[in-house]
């Protein structure tokens, strides 16, 4: 553990939150310090997120107290926050898109107003001044996610922040972006700014942090330095060893026949198409990977396979059974097993675990007619034994954790031993408990001779569990590799539509 810095900005000191008989933050204290970056871990429902939202004054705390450079602070509201110097930067940026750069930073701020000039003015000032490169007049709904992270960044700077706090910032760049986030930090670390930085991603976490402070069920743990140990963080967070999950090498399935053939696969987007010509095999015992930024075509061509999305022209082959335009039932019945990058949407969630185990092959539970509840409860103690879910038969779906969702979708969908799996950002949102656990039940579905469709916006994810990747942009597929011979560096370029040189020039 490591001693607590001499230059504290912020000190929360014995901060409890209850939201009724839960205690979401149990007497926690925290400091951060002038020019770190201070790393916040834990699994979902820590406390983390509900711990900043206290600083930031989104949720008021029940106990203790919050410290400014020294003198004890009322934060009530966001305002009273950023007066106190403090900024957030949440998942899910709280831009205006049809607005430009300059009106977005005049929102709510005290000394911008609607004069075009004069906002677009104050903004290349803040923009030099914090050498964070903006265009004053560019449409927010024109820039990419990078360049709407920055803004967001640059609108808490302008207003005198002296700590920034990140939630889960990497979560949707690519390689390159996050690069440039980081370098931005390090520049802002090192002028005296205090960064508190949210992720699950234990390898980014020992690359940017000064130190680490890991919660769990609601408390504090510890902190250590930020170069501690993968494992080591791991360990404190779920209160066990973990270890990596990562595929073995192949035995040979790029020999065998390929399970699920996709021609020429074309569908309509909105306005303009989604799948242009998409293309390629994956083989029994095979996880092929699909990486690409978000909105390139990677949910409707799951939405194709899945039956929930119609086509224009193409063909989707699983053994012998054609099933571009073929219905969900059609789908499933073909041996293709569905797990979509909603998981809510998947289920019910007012239906009870049992009932949700079997919706897709109800009427394998019907006897004369009406449902056999005794049979479907008897199926659903099974499989709550089987996949590990933390649940009753009879418990609502809207009461579970997003992993114990994820894995009532799982056992539903893996139960059924599906040939073909098709599955999308399996683990998003997930804790590190969680994400070892799906993980490994993908593996063991190759292990068991399934062909393997993973769609996600992890590359640690992709790499550490696909045998070959491709990548979509545009709606097309610009670039395939067997996983071992990618490198986070093309594949941001690929994801990025440079399919050329290094050097950027398209092919």
């Amino acid at each position: 553990m490591v001693p607590a810095p001499t230059e504290p900005l912020v000190e929360l000191r014995g901060i409890t939150k209850r939201f009724g008989r839960l205690v979401a933050n149990d007497r926690v204290d925290l400091t951060v310090a002038r020019g770190e970056v201070h790393a916040l871990l834990g699994e979902n429902g820590a406390g983390k997120t509900t711990l900043m939202r206290v600083l930031y004054g989104l949720a008021r705390p029940d106990g203790g107290e919050i410290v400014v450079d020294g003198q004890a602070a009322t934060i009530g509201s966001p305002r009273d926050a950023i007066a106190a110097g403090i900024g957030m930067v949440t998942q899910h940026f709280s831009l205006v898109r049809p607005m430009t750069v300059a009106e977005n930073l005049a929102l709510g701020g005290p000394g911008f107003r609607f004069s075009g000039s004069d906002a677009r003015r104050r903004v290349t000032d803040a923009s030099e001044r914090y050498r964070i490169r903006v265009d004053p007049g560019a449409r927010v709904g024109d820039l990419s996610i990078g360049e709407q992270q920055r803004v967001e960044i640059l609108k808490a700077l302008a207003r005198d922040c002296r700590v920034l706090i990140l939630d889960e910032p990497t979560a949707v760049l690519v390689p390159q972006e996050i690069e440039t986030l980081f370098s931005t930090l390090r520049r802002l670390v090192a002028e005296g700014l205090g960064v508190v930085f949210i992720s699950h991603k234990l390898g980014e976490v020992r690359e940017i942090s000064d130190r680490v402070s890991v919660m769990r069920r609601g408390a504090l743990v510890g902190t250590a330095p930020g170069s501690t140990d993968e494992r080591e963080l791991a360990r404190m967070m779920v209160g066990r060893p973990v270890f990596g999950v990562e595929r073995s090498d192949g035995d040979g399935a790029a020999e065998r026949r390929p399970a699920l053939i996709v021609r020429d696969l074309r569908a309509p987007g909105h306005g303009v198409a989604a799948l242009r010509g998409v293309s390629f095999d994956v083989a029994a015992g095979e996880i092929l990977g699909v990486a690409g930024v978000s909105g390139n075509g990677q949910t409707e061509l799951v939405e194709v396979l899945a039956g929930m999305r119609r086509t224009d022209a193409g063909s989707v082959t699983v053994g012998d059974v054609e099933l571009a335009g073929a219905s969900p039932s059609e789908v499933v019945a073909a041996g293709v097993g569905r797990i979509p990058e909603d998981r809510h949407a998947s289920l019910v969630p007012e239906l009870s675990v049992a009932h949700n185990l079997v919706l897709e092959r109800i009427n394998d539970f019907r006897d004369r007619g009406r449902l056999d509840d005794r049979r479907i409860r008897a199926h659903a103690d099974e499989l709550i034994a089987r996949f590990s879910i933390r649940a009753r038969p009879d418990d609502r779906v809207a009461t579970l954790s997003g992993g114990n969702v994820q894995k009532v979708l799982l056992a539903r969908v893996l139960s059924r031993d599906p040939r073909v799996v098709v599955v999308s950002q399996p683990t998003r949102g997930l804790d590190i408990g969680a994400t070892e656990y799906v993980r490994s039940e993908l593996l063991a579905r190759r292990a068991a001779g399934a062909a393997i469709l993973l769609v996600s916006e992890d590359l640690d994810e992709l790499l550490a569990l696909a045998d070959r990747l491709v990548v979509m942009y545009e709606g097309r597929i610009v670039g395939e590799m067997r996983a071992g011979d990618a490198d986070a560096e093309r594949l941001g370029l690929l994801m990025a539509g440079r399919t050329g040189d290094p050097n950027g020039r398209a092919a």
